[in-house]
């Protein structure tokens, strides 16, 4: 608590903190952007056969096409084939007629795109479709292997290196592999500087988040963190407001990447965390630094008494339990009560994220305005998160947690049943899922750091992002499922929630509990906590 007693000498939630924190928000607008972007550059036209020239005509659908483009099971053209040769009998076409004997063939030539509603996307740009059609779940599968990548890459070289060093190349590689995308030549191409744009999001994430908890008081993390939260929110909105405004898709990719260039450029200005500096054993930047946030919080009188002497005398013990410490991940498995924690909260991460995309990336089935619906699937994790914080603070976090999942997975699972006619039901069950999810979401972060000691917080949060980020790789890939049965994506999203509900009810209950500073402290409390139990059980049969 050493340092958090200098924050406050220094002006505690100053002028200093309240601009470092804006500063460091305003990129998470346009992380939501990026995360849900293909939402819109990947919307999937209307299409069908391209027809040899002398049979093409400029109407999409038309009378005449009967004769050339046989009609699916739902009694539309179909997307996919064609005849081998016209069939200009079926112009004459009954209901009753037989068609099923009559040869066709795929799409040699190429496809005919209704661009009505999407006009320019990958989809009719690099003929995603039919046989091609899963290089539309790969591509975001790809990029969130780039944001697991960016978590593992980024958070150990921040701990090296330091948060703001690695907040500023993560803006500038944002930036650049962001036009980089939207100039994308072809398909692969565009894949790859979308894995570097999920990279570059994973370390303005990080360090971001570490350079916000590292600089404001203790009391006022809760409140920043949710703020923080509810700029991602709204996010989801300007993104709306972008694809609505921007129909080419490489324009949309391009205007959600240039703000980061103004990230980068004012990211200089902010210091390094003083906290990381003082561990590491460089006394005199950080002193500078502090004295940076004292002239600008009116507390310079405070800032002036800053020494090396004062600054290793304050910290001792930080600095001791920093250089004598020797845990490593493998402390996350050893002992009985942690790994019991560790499998329990690697199933509610990656369950949480992998449900949370499974819906939140597909919007078109839906068969609404994909406008509309991710202004809908945005807005409702405003009250989701307000709901999940009041609940957390005077219900728990244990209940919130289960209660959250079981109902998104029941909520994601009614929709097997529900007709596709009763779209505005199916969106409406699912728009309850996705929010439920927003309050799983905003109760494991601060749950994680609560369940695990202070020696290998930082592991377990680590432990918990990266599955949250498998669960998003994987998300995508299950939509391709449906190739088998129709309603196997569903069934799949909302198994995972539920048994993750479940075991949720498993681990403790921190509300109102003292963090832990040690493993020994979270075995010896579950130790405790039973024995008082066998106590009281034995106390009441004795009849005491």
């Amino acid at each position: 608590m050493a340092f958090q007693e200098i924050l406050e000498r220094l002006g505690g939630m100053g002028r200093y903190q309240i601009i470092h924190v804006l500063l460091l928000s305003l990129p998470v607008f346009m992380l939501a952007s990026h995360n849900l972007m293909q939402n819109f550059t990947a919307a999937i036209p209307k299409h069908r056969c391209k027809l040899n020239e002398s049979w093409e005509e400029g109407n999409f659908t038309g009378f005449w096409l009967h004769a050339h483009i046989p009609l699916a099971s739902n009694g539309k053209f179909s997307s996919c084939l064609r005849y081998t040769s016209p069939q200009f009998s079926l112009l004459n076409y009954s209901s009753t007629t037989n068609t099923s004997n009559l040869e066709t063939e795929t799409c040699a030539n190429g496809y005919m795109y209704d661009n009505s509603e999407y006009s320019s996307t990958i989809i009719n740009k690099w003929d995603l479709v039919c046989n091609q059609r899963r290089m539309r779940q790969l591509a975001q599968s790809i990029y969130m292997a780039g944001v697991l990548a960016g978590s593992i890459v980024f958070g150990g070289l921040s701990d090296k290196f330091g948060r703001r060093p690695l907040n500023i190349w993560s803006n500038l590689q944002m930036f650049v592999t962001g036009i980089g995308a939207a100039f994308a030549p072809n398909y692969i191409v565009y894949c790859v500087f979308r894995f570097l744009t999920g990279a570059s999001l994973s370390g303005i994430v990080l360090n971001s988040y570490s350079l916000i908890v590292e600089w404001i008081p203790t009391e006022c993390r809760a409140f920043t963190s949710t703020a923080s939260g509810y700029c991602y929110t709204i996010g989801q909105l300007v993104l709306v407001g972008l694809a609505f405004l921007i129909e080419d898709w490489r324009m949309l990719q391009l205007a959600a990447s240039l703000p980061f260039f103004i990230s980068f450029l004012y990211s200089w200005w902010l210091p390094e965390s003083s906290r990381w500096l003082v561990l590491g054993g460089k006394y005199e930047q950080a002193i500078k630094d502090l004295k940076k946030v004292a002239r600008i919080n009116g507390r310079m009188e405070e800032g002036e008494k800053l020494s090396v002497e004062t600054i290793k005398y304050d910290m001792q013990r930080e600095i001791n339990a920093a250089r004598g410490s020797k845990y490593s991940v493998l402390d996350l498995i050893k002992t009985p009560v942690v790994r019991r924690i560790s499998f329990c909260i690697c199933c509610t991460w990656f369950s949480t994220s992998f449900a949370y995309y499974g819906l939140a990336m597909d919007l078109q089935k839906f068969g609404l305005s994909i406008y509309i619906v991710q202004i809908i699937f945005g807005t409702v994790d405003i009250p989701a998160k307000f709901f999940s914080y009041f609940v957390m603070t005077y219900i728990g976090r244990r209940v919130l947690q289960a209660v959250s999942l079981i109902l998104a997975g029941i909520a994601i699972l009614v929709n097997i049943f529900v007709p596709e006619d009763f779209q505005t039901v199916r969106t409406a069950m699912a728009v309850f899922g996705k929010g439920c999810l927003a309050a799983s979401f905003n109760c494991v972060y601060l749950y994680t750091g609560e369940l695990y000691p202070t020696v290998i917080r930082q592991s377990g949060m680590g432990l918990g992002t990266m599955m949250a980020r498998l669960g998003g790789i994987v998300a995508p890939l299950i939509q391709m499922t449906a190739d088998y049965y129709i309603h196997l994506p569903l069934i799949i999203y909302s198994l995972c929630p539920i048994l993750s509900g479940i075991t949720s009810c498993f681990l403790p209950e921190t509300l109102g509990v003292p963090l832990p500073e040690t493993i020994q402290d979270v075995e010896s409390c579950s130790h405790k906590k039973k024995v008082s139990k066998y106590s009281e059980e034995i106390s009441l049969k004795d009849g005491i």
